[in-house]
């Protein structure tokens, strides 16, 4: 028997999301029916983030158990020619046994992207949240400054996900940079953490993008995480924006 690590890129648009749903079709079951097929066992993962319908990923990663003879690390080329375009292992390797994805001492890396112009591009609505009114991304900065810490951040994540649970985290960094290419604006909001509650990442988005419309003021923001209730802040941004970037391992590195 050994542990194998996977880091999984998708395209989220046609998923309910990383997690089996009994409503519709999801990346985890896809993986591990196309797994259970390849090692000619029955195989289940488990994920570093169970990302919403509709959200991508980059390098999510997950780990299951396996007592077949294929090396780990060619499962991912054996994998990458079964599964469909819009899902691909991006490596695979042994790790020691005790590793999960979810509970171990980890960084999470999100990034959002705004598209900020007059009119829609078709050709970026799934990768993107379209938003034709100007925002003031160094006010949005400002806001954002509130965020980073350890704190109660029952604010900004879904009412129904946060009871009875802790709703404490520490995000690390929100960084802002500006994309323009021919004349059109992208805003890019990279957020790091140790964890992220259920739609955590879109609704601070939406909470900042109010301040960056001037609807509200930076200040606002501080006032919203102290009320620990979800109807003070901003609306979820759409899920379409939002890519899980990656995760890093504390002593895990080593092994991939």
């Amino acid at each position: 028997m050994k542990r194998v690590k996977i880091v999984v890129a998708y395209d989220g648009t046609n998923y309910c999301g990383w997690q089996v749903q009994p409503n519709g079709l999801s990346v985890q079951e896809v993986l591990e029916k196309h797994l259970s097929d390849l090692l000619c066992e029955e195989i289940r993962i488990t994920g570093a983030s169970r990302t919403d319908a509709g959200v991508h990923a980059l390098g999510n990663v997950a780990a299951f158990n396996t007592s077949a003879r294929m090396a780990a690390d060619r499962i991912s080329f054996a994998m990458n020619t079964r599964l469909p375009a819009d899902i691909r292992i991006q490596e695979s390797a042994e790790v020691p046994m005790e590793f999960h994805p979810r509970f171990a001492n980890t960084v999470k890396t999100y990034e959002y992207r705004i598209f900020n112009r007059k009119f829609p591009d078709p050709t970026k609505r799934l990768y993107s949240f379209f938003y034709h009114y100007p925002l003031d991304v160094e006010k949005m900065q400002r806001a954002a400054s509130y965020l980073v810490g350890e704190h109660d951040f029952k604010s900004f994540c879904m009412a129904a996900s946060a009871v009875g649970k802790p709703t404490c985290r520490n995000v690390h960094e929100i960084s802002f940079a500006q994309e323009e290419v021919m004349g059109e604006r992208t805003v890019v909001i990279t957020v790091k953490g140790n964890a992220f509650l259920h739609s955590m990442v879109r609704t601070i988005v939406g909470t900042l993008v109010m301040v960056g419309r001037g609807r509200r003021k930076p200040e606002w923001v501080a006032d919203v995480l102290q009320a620990c209730d979800r109807c003070a802040a901003g609306e979820n941004a759409p899920a379409a924006g939002l890519v899980f970037w990656n995760v890093s391992y504390d002593g895990v590195r080593d092994h991939i």
